[in-house]
């Protein structure tokens, strides 16, 4: 997560709610649509499994069928950086360590 915290900082995401992340489902800092994204995400990368049709329909609350297909194509994209990286044992560049 180097460089996606980098940019997240960069972008005006508070640390704090990078490091609430792992706990977003009860954490209040985050917004029903910020909630909905993370637990499609969650369910994308960590359970090999379909998205239920309540994830669904809550993402279809808050995004447009377009801003879905957008998500799932970055966290798509985030799992096989993620996963390339490790599988080259490839180092963190140390973004996320530097002056935004």
């Amino acid at each position: 997560m180097d460089i996606q915290r980098a940019v997240g900082v960069k972008a005006g995401v508070p640390v704090e709610a990078l490091a609430a992340l792992a706990a977003y489902a009860d954490d209040p800092r985050f917004t029903a649509r910020e909630k909905a994204a993370l637990q499609f995400s969650e369910r994308v990368t960590r359970e090999d499994r379909e998205v239920s049709d309540l994830c669904l329909a809550r993402l279809r609350a808050h995004f447009s069928e377009a801003e879905i297909v957008e998500l799932a194509f970055v966290i798509g994209y985030q799992t096989f950086a993620s996963k390339f990286a490790k599988a080259f044992r490839l180092p963190a560049q140390g973004f996320s360590a530097r002056p935004v």
